[in-house]
């Protein structure tokens, strides 16, 4: 992978010392530096040619792409349609529906109450939100059927609902998935208080700690900001994240004059794509219903949440706003997930663990077939196929917008391969 910061740094050092003569003559190195970004004109091409063939191999109806490297803006492309059926083209100010990407924002937002001391990663949290004090895990079935529980070995801790690893689940041979169904816990009608009621009656699936399973960790997030703050978890989150960093167009309510501008979304399906019909999918951005999630149920523009990637990028701070110490960020950068015994699908991602809210790379890819990437960088996507990234050794943030179901992983493995290059061990 091409590393930049320490070399740039150096060359502007050495530049600042010089004569206009010993530049002069420095010239024809500096032009080949220039050229030793990820990002040069190869990259363009391939982003170019790659985006169009996701329209030309109708695998998405539309498609988006920014990357910042180093603070600047080095490629924005938009290819195809927000709206095909009204011929609406894929823009700059196209509004998306982010789903999983707010999951990253509600972090944030709840991290910004651990640098002020309110709580400790490894507290216990049912000294927070005391309806999980008393949680049980089924340990098997037996032969009546009958689920057989065991009690906790240790607490769901404040760090289990940041990385996954809480217990929740929705394993089908503990018929776990039609109680989650059942109890409908994130139905736009339920508060946050609703969901984490009904959540703390199921049992859990594992111990705590014992696995990584994705799921509605985050959402008790949201909640727990709500019984620390005494606040709404969207009032927070905009006062904290959203507001400071000018993310004025990522919300969950998308006023009547904006709708023109939200994509629809598609479905995939034998080589052809239908549209998903909007009142199936923008229901809970067009009306202000009591449920506000922390894992999904936000809507962005490119631009608005490249905002939120280049202060993660800064280690917290944007254009003079701070939103979270260096310290922190590279606290939710980091992978937490050693000890955990079995992470799902988490490694179809890459050679990845999990952090706070972000999936982390902890090495190069080992194959062609694996998703290219930088050691240390985090990142999300989202159930409709968006995706972003942060790439801390090369200064890189990059978000995908394209607004496709079911979820098009070969979307993100041809944009990665286009941004950094074909495989090379």
């Amino acid at each position: 992978m091409k590393k930049l910061l320490t070399l740039a740094g150096l060359l502007t050092i050495f530049a600042a010392c010089q004569s206009p003569k010993e530049k002069q003559e420095d010239a024809a190195e500096e032009n080949t530096t220039a050229e030793a970004v990820v990002i040069d004109e190869a990259a363009k091409e391939r982003l170019d040619a790659v985006l169009q063939s996701f329209i030309n191999d109708s695998i998405v109806a539309g498609a988006s792409a920014l990357i910042y490297e180093d603070g600047k803006e080095v490629y924005f492309n938009a290819v195809g349609y927000a709206d095909r059926e009204a011929e609406t083209p894929m823009g700059r100010n196209t509004i998306a529906t982010i789903y999983s990407m707010t999951k990253p924002i509600t972090g944030t937002a709840l991290m910004t109450l651990y640098e002020e001391g309110k709580f400790k990663l490894d507290d216990t949290l049912a000294n927070y939100l005391p309806e999980f004090g008393d949680m049980k895990v089924i340990s098997k079935i037996d032969e009546s059927g009958k689920r057989v529980m065991e009690p906790l070995k240790r607490p769901i801790t404040i760090a289990d609902i940041t990385r996954h690893t809480a217990g929740f689940s929705t394993r089908a041979d503990f018929g776990l998935d039609k109680t989650y169904q059942q109890a409908d816990l994130l139905n736009v009608n339920n508060s946050l208080e609703d969901m984490t009621s009904k959540l703390s009656q199921i049992p859990l699936g594992y111990q705590p700690g014992e696995r990584w399973e994705y799921g509605i960790s985050v959402d008790v997030q949201a909640y727990l900001v709500e019984e620390i703050t005494g606040k709404p978890f969207a009032q927070y989150m905009k006062e904290v994240v959203l507001d400071p960093l000018g993310m004025s167009e990522t919300r969950y309510f998308v006023p009547n004059m904006d709708r023109e501008r939200v994509a629809a979304i598609y479905n995939r399906s034998d080589g052809s794509l239908d549209r998903v019909p909007d009142e199936n999918v923008h229901n809970i951005n067009y009306e202000k219903w009591p449920m506000t999630p922390g894992g999904w149920g936000l809507t962005s523009t490119i631009d608005d949440y490249m905002k939120f990637a280049q202060m993660l990028v800064n280690e917290g701070s944007f254009k003079g706003s701070t939103i979270l110490k260096p310290e922190t960020v590279k606290l939710m950068a980091t992978n937490h997930l050693p000890a955990v015994q079995d992470s799902l699908w988490l490694p179809g991602k890459g050679q990845v663990g999990f952090g706070i809210d972000f999936a982390v790379r902890t090495a190069e890819p080992q194959s062609a077939e694996e998703n290219n990437g930088a050691v240390g960088e985090f990142f999300w996507d989202g159930a409709a196929s968006t995706l972003f990234w942060v790439d801390p050794e090369n200064k890189l943030t990059a978000v995908l917008f394209v607004q496709i179901f079911p979820f098009q992983g070969e979307v993100h493995k041809k944009f990665r391969d286009a941004v950094y290059g074909p495989y090379s061990k």
